[in-house]
């Protein structure tokens, strides 16, 4: 068997052997080192043979980009293995145990037990029992029926129903010790490799992900080649619980959620809407600064409308539905048809185009109850919407637009971000000559403005390509919100027109694009972003006003006039507490500015200044603060002018 390696040279070796013996004929501490292989581009397990005459073979080290498909599948199995020795094999019915972005989980359903976070404790126990006992890992293979048979007498339904899917006449299993599962791989040699992991939650989840199969219960873990990777990753995890929107959102005061009455449609309070009200006149000064017209679309409109745009065929499933006098009407999942109809209702010259339409448009999508999640999941949302309907000599313009005020935006809240590009689906409208010339344009305008960007092919939307943003948050999480769609289909559909320079008229090209993507999701993760501490600009109360005594009370409320008349947000604490209770209550409302006054503010006229990050600047005078804090404010600043002036 020739065997080709990474560096282009070729070896010889004896027919059918495998990736650890082909290891050993080049060193014996690389044999040491590997965890698995990729033979012909495929994650192979080191101790599997190779039957092909000619094979191309990279060893997978633990620090290579491969290694954790191996570890992770290893480790699900390794807790599926711990599960079944407690609860007992003949009460656990196994699901599926597949990788995830940094981690695995496997899903369970246990007679007459349910799971909590307490238990995980003695899984974790059991599974670095298994660890220690190095049980070696070997795959077999046998035929769908004696599969069929094997896991009929074994009691696990789930894994038949898997097998009776599968078209291949063999059906691969790896055994452990005691435990056998039917699986792909790849795994490990032995459950010796692997050491450092965690389980970090329990939660339901139907099997397949159909809410009308039964519920299993769900157990998510992590692991990594190192200590040090896996300890790094938990106190990610620890950051990110603490930045949680769904926990900040109601302390601050911004949102509650009431699925008992309407699941997936938050609830906004005053101190969330002045943020989202901020973020709206952020967007719409910017927006008129670039020749867009702002508009308003009716919620609910007539089923034929949808048939018409194409979104019955590709988004029913998706949508809302209501019936009156025997006529059938959607909610809008998506403001576009309600654009194209204003642009029909009246006379369009070339001379009018590029014509920019945005509408921060309500819209509703069903969405699974499992899959709901805070403000980054919903059923309702509001989209910073806009259409340009332009000529085709007119795209790249009006994309680089585009592009130039998403950056402007981004930068505002100090977000990084990547592009991607995604090209034609297949379930698509339009011919393939079409969408070659969209996407073309796309990569024009990409490649002109110097933007790095990944290609996604068949990740458009039905209608045409796009590019999407994914925003970088201060853990470094990627957040997909831009998105710039060209399409050529909808104008067709719906038959627009515009005069042309040479009286004839023309079919205009629409460019569909958001920027925030949704107001609620874009809170969420703003919230996470600066973990609920919002910079001044943004903050629902930019000051908190604390007397010391209520013989400061006057004073306070003298000074909390002149500050709304500068139009600055501000609250007075008069509460019968310590002076230090109520700075401390203050911070963890995340108030930017604190003013403390007592009887020497009184004497001068002035205002003791401290900031939410503790730090006290002691007194000064209350225009000095004034102005400092307008020029904050209206420099849209990340931080307070405070710290930067230091």
């Amino acid at each position: 068997m020739k065997v080709k390696l990474p560096d282009g040279s070729m070896i010889e070796v004896k027919d059918g052997s495998t990736p650890e013996q082909i290891a050993r004929e080049i060193s014996e501490s690389l044999a040491k080192r590997a965890i698995g292989a990729v033979v012909n581009g495929e994650l192979w397990d080191l101790t599997r043979p190779i039957d092909t005459e000619e094979v191309t073979l990279k060893l997978v080290l633990d620090k290579d980009e491969d290694a954790p498909e191996f570890y992770r599948h290893t480790m699900a199995h390794i807790m599926a293995q711990a599960v079944m020795r407690i609860y007992g094999k003949e009460r656990v019915k196994l699901g599926i145990g597949p990788t995830i972005e940094k981690g695995f989980y496997y899903d369970f359903d246990i007679e007459g037990v349910r799971l909590s976070e307490e238990d995980l404790e003695k899984i974790e126990k059991e599974m670095k029992k298994i660890i220690e006992e190095d049980l070696k890992i070997e795959r077999f293979e046998l035929s769908k029926e004696e599969a069929l048979e094997m896991m009929k007498e074994a009691n696990q339904p789930y894994k038949v129903e898997l097998i009776e899917e599968i078209t291949d006449e063999k059906v691969s299993f790896y055994k452990q010790g005691e435990f056998v599962d039917l699986c792909k791989g790849p795994h490990l040699p032995s459950t010796g490799r692997i050491k450092y992991f965690k389980l970090l939650s329990v939660s339901g989840a139907y099997w397949r992900g159909d809410e009308n199969r039964p519920m299993l219960q769900r157990i998510y873990g992590t692991a990594f080649a190192k200590k040090i990777d896996l300890e790094e990753y938990l106190k990610f995890i620890e950051e990110s619980k603490r930045r949680d929107h769904r926990r900040l959102g109601p302390q601050l005061g911004l949102f509650t959620l009431h699925p008992d009455v309407a699941p997936g449609l938050p609830f906004f309070h005053p101190k969330g809407m002045v943020v989202i009200n901020e973020l709206i006149e952020f967007w719409r000064g910017l927006h008129r600064e670039a020749g867009y017209e702002e508009i308003m679309t009716p919620l609910i409109m007539h089923e034929r409308l949808w048939r018409q745009s194409g979104h019955w065929d590709h988004f029913k499933e998706n949508m809302y539905f209501t019936e009156k006098d025997e006529q059938v009407y959607a909610v809008k999942p998506m403001n576009c048809p309600g654009h194209i109809i204003i642009y029909k209702s009246m006379p369009v010259s070339y001379r009018d185009l590029p014509l920019r339409m945005c509408e921060l448009g309500r819209v509703h999508r069903y969405e699974r109850s499992g899959v709901l999640h805070g403000l980054f999941r919903v059923r309702g949302f509001t989209q910073d919407d806009a259409h340009i309907f332009c000529t085709e000599e007119q795209i790249e313009d009006e994309v680089r637009g585009v592009a130039q005020l998403t950056d402007k935006i981004y930068r505002t809240f100090g977000f990084k971000y990547h592009v991607e590009l995604s090209t034609m689906p297949e379930d698509h409208m339009g011919s393939e000559e079409t969408w070659e010339k969209a996407i073309n344009a796309l990569k024009r305008v990409l490649d002109s403005m110097d933007i790095d960007y990944v290609i996604n092919e068949g990740e458009g939307a039905f209608y045409g390509p796009k590019i999407d943003y994914h925003i970088e948050d201060s853990l470094g999480r990627p957040w997909q919100c831009a998105t710039i769609q060209l399409d050529f289909m909808m104008p067709e559909r719906f038959d627009l027109k515009y005069m042309g320079p040479d009286n004839v008229e023309h079919r205009p090209v629409m460019i569909h694009r958001a920027i925030y993507g949704s107001l609620e999701r874009f809170l969420g993760i703003l919230i996470e972003h600066f973990a609920g501490a919002f910079p001044t600009w943004l903050a629902p109360v930019q000051v908190m006003i604390i007397p010391i005594a209520d013989r400061h009370n006057e004073y306070a409320q003298k000074i909390k006039v002149k500050l709304e008349e500068a139009n600055l947000r501000v609250d007075v604490d008069t509460r019968s507490h310590t002076t230090s209770y109520k700075v401390r209550e203050a911070q963890m409302m995340k108030i930017p500015y604190m003013l403390i006054l007592g009887d020497r503010e009184m004497e001068h006229g002035t205002v003791a200044l401290r900031l939410r990050s503790g730090k006290d600047l002691g007194q000064i005078k209350l225009d000095a603060f004034i102005e400092n804090v307008k020029k904050e404010i209206e420099g849209r600043m990340l931080t307070s002018i405070f710290e930067t002036e230091e």
